[in-house]
């Protein structure tokens, strides 16, 4: 099931600096618009044309024209749009365009950190199965805690291997992000006893350098119900 999407185009239109940064988003959201398969698919013949349209040659698939424009908009949002709004700005043009894994992934790889934000932020309106988690799991060794925090999102939560999904909350505590950007962490971590003993073993080796324990590692030992020695 696709998670609802946290921006609008009117919310995200709202919170863009001046009347400049709204007519350059609302033209680029026309432009993703052209690119999506489904305005490039051709019309379904009109029978009752059929047999008196003249006959023209059909292009195939490969010759529809392609909308790079929106590409080019996708890497120069945050000029238009200032920094704080270019997320939900690219994650919408990702979404209008319908990005396919190819596309995401070839944006994901070239891309700053920023639009690897995006293109993260939008994995679970565009991508149904696990082809993407490889974007995920990168985006996890990386040491930018916004890219982490967008790497355990909702797609994540879906479609990450258990392994994966336990290091990710592992990482997010070892990188101080805070658990609350850990999507179905309470679903995800009920009953899971290597959960448990990986944040117990957490939990006492901070305990033996002398650190506090945060209160997201007490938490979410809590939420996977498994008894563990009190750290």
């Amino acid at each position: 099931m696709t998670p609802p999407r946290p921006w609008t185009r009117a919310g995200v239109a709202a919170r863009l600096p001046d009347d400049h940064a709204r007519a350059w988003f609302a033209e680029a959201l026309v432009d993703a618009g052209r690119a999506a398969p489904a305005a490039q698919a051709p019309s379904p013949p009109d029978p009752a044309r059929a047999e008196t349209a003249p006959r023209t040659p059909t292009a195939p698939p490969s010759a529809h024209p392609s909308h790079p424009t929106w590409q080019l908009r996708f890497v120069t949002a945050g000029r238009h749009c200032g920094q704080d709004a270019a997320d939900a700005v690219r994650a919408l043009l990702l979404i209008e365009a319908q990005a396919d894994a190819e596309t995401l992934t070839r944006l994901y790889r070239q891309g700053s950190a920023a639009e690897r934000r995006a293109v993260l932020l939008a994995l679970p309106h565009l991508v149904d199965g696990p082809q993407a988690a490889p974007l995920v799991d990168d985006a996890l060794r990386t040491h930018d805690t916004r890219l982490i925090a967008a790497a355990v999102g909702p797609y994540a939560a879906a479609h990450l291997a258990p392994h994966s999904w336990r290091h990710a909350v592992l990482k997010c505590l070892f990188a101080g992000v805070p658990l609350t950007a850990v999507a179905d962490l309470a679903r995800r971590a009920a009953g899971d006893a290597e959960l448990a003993r990986m944040l117990a073993a957490h939990a006492a080796e901070r305990t033996a350098a002398g650190r506090e324990i945060p209160r997201d590692l007490r938490h979410a030992l809590t939420l996977t119900g498994v008894p563990t020695e009190e750290p």
